[in-house]
């Protein structure tokens, strides 16, 4: 294995090089989807999806931020679940064979967000607190 040199990405930057990647083949699936009426909810689900996966990738890095922005992050994330989830849920009310995955989508967004929000309780919000050592 080759050593890891300065200008090589992080693994942070290969997560979310790897996300984008996978984003963009879904968006070009939804996009390609046939003009049915399962291919318009694919292509109305895509952004959705998306965005769930993005604010429970971003918020597993919300410790990255300064402590005024992770608590604007916490409340951005909060909202940005509300709004999406409610738009999955809408249409797949009715059930389908992806219904199972949404839901786990969104317990997934939703479970992220309780762990971000907790470590913030458990560190304080000045950040001061390291959160590997408590210290």
């Amino acid at each position: 294995m080759s050593e890891r040199t300065s200008d090589s990405p992080s693994a942070e930057a290969w997560t979310w090089a790897g996300a984008l990647g996978y984003w963009a083949a879904l968006a070009r699936a939804a996009a390609a989807a046939p003009d049915t009426a399962e291919g318009r909810r694919i292509r109305e689900t895509a952004p959705d999806l998306i965005m769930l996966q993005a604010v429970w990738l971003a918020l597993r890095h919300l410790g990255d931020l300064s402590p005024d922005e992770r608590a604007l992050g916490l409340d951005r994330a909060e909202i940005l679940i509300e709004r999406h989830a409610a738009r999955l849920r809408a249409r797949y009310a009715e059930g389908g064979p992806d219904t199972e995955g949404v839901e786990a989508l969104i317990a997934d967004a939703e479970a992220e967000l309780s762990r971000a929000r907790a470590a913030w309780a458990d560190h304080g919000p000045r950040g001061d607190r390291d959160p590997e050592t408590g210290a």
